[in-house]
């Protein structure tokens, strides 16, 4: 099968040829991928600020976004059988540890992550577990929610989180809304009765973010800051979901908030550097977010089959993997780019 592997870090990946992965174990599921999201994780893995942390041997082949249909299982995999269309849970695990019995799988302490610490989806299959399998609705097409299998995830997951503080009459401020944070501004919309406020440099992803459900856009201009104070009548808001996380938006968007507010950290390469007076006398909180759950996902999709949320996309084949980073890298993608393997 085709697959994009990474030789060498600081160098782009490779398309080449490699076996075909094949179901060994009882609870095994063997995944033919229609549609593998780029992420800008993806981007971050090349360069190599995952390579410490994943500890994974190269080269290797990345990809942590997927969805398909089931070509194979093991002898004790029941709920989906060959054919059925699935979104993948982006972690592999173990179902026995504690963090698993408690359906916080996303700690799993066994856990394998495809794309980010073993072999991906950016191929033509994937094997995985039958624990990571969610079965898709029929009005659901792989290779237009594959992304929502980590970005869509994390920014369900973070916005979950947030809900107990997002009653009725508060005020949320969504930094970024590209790939990440325009799903989160429609789960806010589906999900709470908040005032979204969204901030980005894009007019045109601020433009699509007031169809998703913005109360209130606001431009990078340097006056982002106080837009928002204004917005809020001075207090700022009670929750920041920062989509970027580098960049001068960790500062901006503490600066943001209330007194008693929340700072969640969704996007990440920057620094978060807060006087611990100001935390205190603030009372102030800042919360970190990883991928969600299964159970996460599990709802999330049920949410795109209601039409509550939408992926903005932009395909590519799986050869033009360089294009489509390119395009990431460069800004000129809007929303989530997703890798579509031809059949040979």
């Amino acid at each position: 099968m085709r697959a994009v592997r990474v030789h060498e870090y600081n160098k782009r990946p490779m398309v080449e040829d490699v076996p075909d992965p094949k179901v060994s174990g009882p609870l095994d599921v063997l995944v033919e991928i229609g549609g593998a999201g780029l992420c800008r994780t993806d981007l971050h893995i090349v360069e190599g600020q995952w390579a410490e942390k994943s500890g994974v041997a190269l080269p290797y082949t990345i990809g942590h976004e997927n969805a398909g249909w089931v070509r194979d299982v093991g002898s004790a995999v029941m709920g989906v059988r060959p054919g059925d269309a699935v979104i993948l849970h982006p972690l592999v695990t173990c179902g026995l540890c504690r963090a698993c019995r408690a359906g916080d799988d996303v700690h799993c302490a066994n856990a394998r992550f495809p794309g980010i610490d073993t072999d991906g989806g950016m191929a033509e299959f994937l094997l995985t577990n039958a624990r990571s399998v969610v079965k898709l609705d029929p009005s659901l097409e792989p290779a237009d929610v594959a992304a929502l299998a980590d970005a869509g995830l994390t920014a369900y997951h973070a916005v979950r989180k947030a809900l107990p503080l997002l009653h009725p009459g508060t005020q949320v401020v969504v930094i970024g809304a590209g790939g990440l944070g325009h799903i989160g501004v429609q789960c806010l919309a589906a999900m709470t009765a908040a005032e979204i406020i969204v901030v980005d440099r894009s007019p045109a992803a601020l433009e699509l973010a007031k169809g998703w459900g913005a109360t209130h856009t606001v431009p990078v201009d340097g006056g982002q800051v106080g837009a928002v104070a204004d917005l809020t009548g001075g207090r700022g808001a009670h929750v920041v979901l920062d989509f970027v996380g580098e960049g001068g938006t960790e500062a901006e968007g503490v600066a943001m908030l209330r007194r008693a507010g929340s700072y969640f950290v969704i996007g990440y390469g920057g620094r978060v550097e807060i006087p611990t007076i100001d935390i205190i006398s603030n009372e102030i909180n800042v919360i970190g977010n990883l991928v969600g759950s299964y159970n996460d996902l599990d709802e999330l999709m049920a949410l795109t089959a209601q039409g509550k949320v939408h992926l903005h996309t932009r395909k590519y084949p799986l050869e033009a993997v360089d294009e489509a980073m390119d395009d990431l890298d460069g800004g000129r993608l809007q929303g989530r780019g997703i890798l579509v393997p031809t059949r040979s």
